[in-house]
C-alpha cells in the first residue's frame, strides 16, 4: 500500500523525462556509466576492459574524472570545510567556519580546467565529511557539532548550553546549506549542460545487513521529514546519485531488492522538478571484492531499471585495477556475468520500449511496489498486453500521451 501523496509525485514524475536534453545520457533508454580508476589495466598491464562492447559510457582512456563523468571529492573542488582523520581542522573544519567566497573561486578554476565547455556529462559532488542537517552529525561526525558549539562558546561564554547549541545549530546548517547549495548552482552555471549533484542525496538509511524477516526496505518518516528539509539540494541539482551499495549479508536474498527500491522511490519523492535519477552502485559488495552474480544484478540495476530511472553509475575502487591479476578478474567478469547481464536488460528495457512508448520514452512500473522485473517479461508479440498492464511510459521531451505517441510541436 502506498498513500495517495506518493502517488500524486509519481504520476507527475512519470508524465514527461526529465529536461536532459544534450546531456550524455539524452533518450538513452537505461544509462551505465563506468566510474572506476581501470586506465591502469589497459595502461600498465595490457587488459582491456570490454566496457563499449556492452553499451557501457566511460571516459576516453577509462579514466576516472573526464568529459563523461566526473566525480569532485572534498580535495578535489574548491575549499571543502572539514577535519580530517587526525583531528585537525581543514579549510576552518565547519562550514560557518569557512570562506564560501575564495571556496567558489577556486571550484570555477578547477571545473573550467577540469571539464570542456561543451561538457554534458556526469557531474557528482562527493562530500561525505559532514551532512547538512545537524541532526545527522553523530558518531563519527560528531566532531563537527563539537567544534561548532565551540566557536559559539568562545564568541558567547555567557550562554547557556541550550542556547549554545541553538545558536551553533542554526549557524551550521545555514553555512552548509550555502555551501552545498552556491557549489551546484555554479557547477550548473559554468557547465549548464552537465548533469549536477552530488552523491549519497538523497538519503533513506534504511541499510539491512542480514536476512530478517518482516524487512520492508521503507524509509522511516523521520528520515523522509529530514529530506524535506533539503529542498534547496533537490532545486539546485539536474541530477540525483543515491546510493545503492549493497552488503555481502544480503547476497541473493530478495531483500537487497527492497532496500534498493525504496532509496530509489525517495530520490523520485524528493525531486522538486523532473531530474534524472542515477543512482551509484557497485559491481562488488561493500568492503569486498566479491562480485554481484546474477541474481545481485537483478536485484540492484534489474530493480532501478524497471523503477523506471535514468541508468546508474558503476563505481568502484582503485583496488579493482592493482594488479594484472585483479584487471583479469575484473575483464573476465564484465565478460562473463556483467555484460551479458546489461545486454539482456538493455534489449529488455528497448522492447519494452518500443512496445508501450511507441519507442519514445522508457518503461516504468505501474505500481512501484509490484515486483515486475523488466527483465522478465516475455518478448513474443501475444505477451504485449500483459507487458502494457504492468508498466506505463515516461516520455522523452517533446513526446507526450500515454503512450507517448504525441509529438509536441513547440510554436514559435
Amino acid at each position: 500500500m502506498f498513500c495517495g501523496s506518493f502517488l500524486l509525485v509519481l504520476i507527475s514524475f512519470v508524465s514527461v523525462i526529465v529536461s536532459d536534453s544534450g546531456s550524455v545520457i539524452s533518450k538513452q533508454l537505461f544509462s551505465v556509466v563506468w566510474n572506476m580508476p581501470t586506465s591502469k589495466c589497459q595502461r600498465e598491464f595490457g587488459v582491456m576492459l570490454p566496457l563499449r562492447q556492452h553499451g557501457i559510457i566511460h571516459n576516453a582512456e577509462q579514466k576516472f574524472r573526464g568529459q563523461k563523468i566526473s566525480l569532485f571529492y572534498d580535495s578535489r573542488l574548491g575549499l571543502y570545510p572539514y577535519i580530517n582523520r587526525e583531528g585537525f581542522i581543514v579549510n576552518g573544519g565547519v562550514p560557518q567556519n569557512g570562506n564560501l567566497r575564495d571556496h567558489l573561486a577556486l571550484s570555477e578554476a578547477q571545473i573550467s580546467a577540469l571539464l570542456q565547455k561543451s561538457f554534458n556529462g556526469l557531474a557528482v559532488v562527493d562530500w561525505e565529511k559532514w551532512q547538512p542537517l545537524w541532526i545527522r552529525n553523530f558518531g563519527t561526525r560528531q566532531a563537527y557539532t563539537d567544534l561548532s558549539k565551540q566557536l559559539v562558546r568562545e564568541k558567547h561564554p555567557d550562554l547557556s548550553e541550550g542556547e549554545v547549541t541553538s545558536l551553533a545549530m542554526t549557524g551550521f546548517e545555514k553555512a552548509a546549506h550555502s555551501f552545498m547549495e552556491e557549489t551546484l548552482r555554479l557547477g550548473v552555471g559554468t557547465r549548464p549542460k552537465g548533469l549536477w549533484g552530488f552523491y549519497g542525496y538523497p538519503s533513506c538509511y534504511n541499510d539491512h545487513r542480514t536476512k530478517e524477516n518482516g524487512y520492508t526496505g521503507q524509509c522511516k518518516p523521520k528520515i523522509k521529514a529530514q529530506n524535506d528539509r533539503l529542498t534547496f539540494l533537490w532545486q539546485q541539482s539536474t541530477a540525483l546519485y543515491p546510493s545503492v551499495y549493497v552488503r555481502r549479508g544480503l547476497a541473493g536474498h530478495p531483500n537487497m531488492r527492497l532496500m534498493v527500491r525504496h532509496r530509489v522511490l525517495e530520490a523520485f519523492r524528493v525531486a522538486s522538478q523532473q531530474l534524472p535519477v542515477l543512482p551509484f552502485a557497485r559491481v562488488a559488495f561493500i568492503k569486498s571484492q566479491q562480485f554481484l552474480n546474477q541474481t545481485d544484478l537483478e536485484n540492484t540495476l534489474g530493480e532501478v531499471a524497471s523503477l523506471g530511472a535514468a541508468g546508474v553509475v558503476l563505481w568502484g575502487e582503485m583496488k579493482f585495477a592493482k594488479s594484472k591479476k585483479r584487471c583479469v578478474l575484473l575483464r573476465d567478469y564484465i565478460h562473463t556475468v556483467l555484460g551479458v547481464y546489461l545486454d539482456a536488460l538493455q534489449r529488455s528495457v528497448a522492447h519494452c520500449s518500443r512496445k508501450v512508448c511507441s519507442a519514445n520514452g522508457r518503461c516504468v512500473r505501474r505500481n512501484p511496489h509490484s515486483g515486475h522485473m523488466i527483465t522478465q517479461q516475455d518478448t513474443r508479440n501475444e505477451f504485449d498486453q500483459d507487458l502494457k498492464s504492468k508498466f506505463k511510459c515516461v516520455c522523452y521531451e517533446g513526446y507526450s500521451g500515454e503512450q507517448c505517441e504525441e509529438h509536441i510541436i513547440e510554436k514559435k
